[in-house]
């Protein structure tokens, strides 16, 4: 039986990566999706390789009018909502140490990041206490785990959003929604590859992943879990899909 058999899923950052990894498995698993990104001809295409009724809605995670509206278009389009992956997100080659970064690189994932995932929260879990439960899966990172240089503009966001995920947890269990996090470690998309070209310290980090460089589809699978009710005894947790990094 499909493990998302009925279920609604809002897949913010889905227009590429692992978000459109994660839209197009969790269709397959039977989940109507919804797929919100900026990028709307690109959101368009997961929207058609997802299938299953699949839906893009042009959404900017760091505009507030565009998130109540892009959740309000779910609920119309789909009666209800059980799942909100707070995937959109990403750090850029201008991230640099604490004395060195631009404030404005700061600023910029900062709202992107943490504060994208904090309005994500904001709309969609009143949307999933209405549906009666559901679950939250954000986005944190390894590096909010470990400490590695270059790259302080998006630890402190990533750090955030995993203190956001703690806390949301306990705050919203009576309501029957669980809120997890992944934390990846560099995965192969695009935007990564680029990032690994134009700082030695993520490429090395790559280079040190003890079962191989991680794929989309690998934190997929764990946001699959999350979601699905094999993890329905698991809330308020950072899951590590690093390849071993943090602990090697």
């Amino acid at each position: 039986m499909a493990r998302l058999a009925g279920k609604v899923a809002f897949i913010t950052g889905a227009a590429s990566g692992i978000g459109r990894a994660t839209a197009v498995l969790f269709a397959h698993e039977g989940a109507q999706v919804v797929v919100a990104d900026i990028a709307a001809q690109a959101g368009e295409e997961t929207a058609q390789l997802a299938g299953h009724g699949a839906t893009f809605v042009r959404t900017d995670v760091t505009d507030e009018a565009s998130v109540q509206a892009a959740i309000r278009t779910a609920i119309e389009t789909f009666g209800h909502l059980d799942v909100l992956h707070n995937n959109a997100g990403g750090s850029t080659p201008r991230d640099n140490t604490v004395v060195e970064a631009p404030i404005e690189e700061f600023w910029r994932v900062i709202t992107l990041d943490l504060f994208g995932t904090f309005l994500g929260c904001r709309y969609g879990i009143p949307a999933m206490i209405d549906s009666g439960g559901g679950a939250v899966i954000n986005m944190t990172s390894n590096l909010a785990l470990m400490g590695i240089s270059g790259r302080d503009c998006y630890t402190a966001a990533k750090g955030g959003v995993a203190a956001l995920t703690r806390s949301l947890a306990v705050e919203f269990a009576p309501r029957r929604v669980r809120v997890n996090a992944i934390a990846p470690s560099a995965t192969m998309t695009d935007r990564v590859q680029r990032l690994m070209a134009a700082n030695p310290a993520i490429d090395k980090l790559a280079q040190s992943h003890l079962l191989g460089l991680i794929q989309p589809e690998d934190i997929a699978n764990a946001a699959l879990y999350l979601a699905s009710e094999d993890s329905r005894m698991v809330t308020g947790q950072i899951l590590p899909v690093d390849s071993g990094v943090t602990i090697s």
